[in-house]
This record gives structure tokens, C-alpha cells and sequence, in this order.
């Protein structure tokens, strides 16, 4: 199995921002904790992170046929890119959204 976790802007920048919200864990931190426990799991799985709207939705689109699936944190674009929810569809493979904070 393959996944594409794609994270959204301001994320990297986890650890430093907000930790009273977001909490002291870097991103790159975060994608290691990911990444034991998908190689434990067996799935093969790769990170991208970007603040630009544009880079976001050609990751999602590039992941069609390649991955199996693809976790979302797309932080702000969740709530206002109505791109990025269109091109979920067309990657035409499972997507998880996820939050590190309580929406």
C-alpha cells in the first residue's frame, strides 16, 4: 500500500506556532512518528508539505494511480479552497481529512 500525506500552509511551522493550539511537535517530527508506524504496517508512505494552494492541488492530482490513498491536513484550505475540494474527486482514490486541532 502507498499513501501521500500532503500538508497545508503553516505547517511547517509546527512547534514554533501556537503550541498552546498546535502543540511543541515539529512537522518533521510528526512525520517520523508517521512513518515508524507505516513501516511497522507495512505501507510505503511519502510527505508533502505546501503553502500554495496551486502546489496542493497538482500533488492531489499526481497521486492518481500511484497511490493507494492520500491524508489531508490542508490547514486554512479547509475551510476556504473550494479547488482543493474539487480536485479530491478526481484523484479517484481515498482521502482522509485530518486536523491537529479541535475543529
Amino acid at each position: 500500500m502507498k499513501v501521500m500525506v500532503i500538508n497545508g500552509p503553516n505547517l511547517n511551522m509546527l512547534g514554533e506556532r501556537e503550541p498552546e493550539t498546535y502543540g511543541s511537535e515539529t512537522l518533521e517530527g510528526i512525520n517520523e512518528i508517521i512513518s515508524e508506524e507505516a513501516h511497522k504496517k507495512g505501507i510505503f508512505i511519502e510527505f508533502f508539505q505546501s503553502g500554495t494552494e496551486g502546489e496542493i492541488i497538482s500533488k492531489i492530482h499526481s497521486c492518481k494511480g500511484v497511490y493507494d490513498g492520500i491524508i489531508l491536513n490542508a490547514g486554512a484550505f479547509s475551510h476556504y479552497s473550494y479547488a482543493i475540494r474539487d480536485a479530491i474527486p478526481i484523484a479517484g482514490i481515498p482521502v482522509v481529512e485530518v486536523h491537529i486541532s479541535n475543529v
